[in-house]
């Protein structure tokens, strides 16, 4: 059962006295809302959140860094926006406690999938700009990723995970990653891949919609750990 929406509104800085629908939206899958006949689910909040999410990171990147032209704005933007950063912001939420989901999206484990919690967050972000517009919104992102992930620059190696993590592996060890599907789960129609990476003695594993972006995650998640233990020093 998911978790009370009162402690998510606290958490999000939801405004009081607003009307909680466009979050109860935002917190229901398409298979919850299948299952149960409903007339919504939070697609198109995802896709209306993807939009205040890109103005929000533009506005934020172009104040920070005064002297970066377009082209690393544009790179730092979609290292802050893509599926697995937006993933992890929605992981310190707990934001997949409080997701409705179908009985067979929940025992696939779709609350803890890296696409589901990036759409998540994109459908929330929509709910909170729905109801109390976007300075709050905006303040609410800024807050989130200053926290969270403090250096954007130091972010762009995960634009190409895979390149990256392939120049280390060859310049540290003279070996090649190796990927392999363990598992493919989800309707036909919007398959999800589940990845694992193998470099010398470690493992990690990611997600996505399609073998590509899930070999990507899985890449973009060792690249962080060698990162953080010293480990893809040439």
């Amino acid at each position: 059962m998911p978790r009370d929406i009162a402690q998510l509104k606290a958490g999000i800085g939801y405004p009081e006295g607003a009307s909680e629908q466009p979050l109860r939206e935002a917190l229901t899958h398409r298979s919850y809302a299948v299952e149960h006949d409903l007339a919504f689910d939070n697609q198109r909040l995802e896709f209306l959140g993807d939009a205040v999410l890109e103005i929000a990171l533009s506005e934020y990147l172009y104040e920070r860094y005064p002297e970066a032209d377009e082209g690393v704005l544009t790179r730092m933007r979609s290292a802050l926006a893509c599926e697995s950063a937006i993933a992890e912001l929605a992981r310190k939420l707990h934001l997949g406690d409080y997701l409705f989901t179908g009985r067979g999206e929940a025992g696939s484990g779709g609350t803890r999938r890296e696409s589901t919690l990036a759409d998540l967050f994109e459908a929330v972000v929509a709910a909170l700009y729905l109801a109390g517009g976007f300075t709050l919104t905006n303040r609410f992102l800024r807050e989130m990723f200053t926290t969270h992930f403090p250096d954007p620059k130091a972010m762009l190696d995960e634009i190409n995970p895979k390149g990256m993590l392939q120049e280390w592996a060859q310049a540290r060890w003279g070996e090649h990653p190796v990927y392999s599907v363990f598992r493919v789960s989800g309707p036909e129609h919007q398959p999800v891949f589940e990845v694992e990476v193998r470099l010398h003695k470690w493992t990690a594993c990611g997600s996505g919609t399609g073998r590509r972006a899930a070999e990507s995650a899985a890449a973009a998640i060792l690249l962080r750990y060698l990162k953080a233990n010293g480990k893809s020093k040439k």
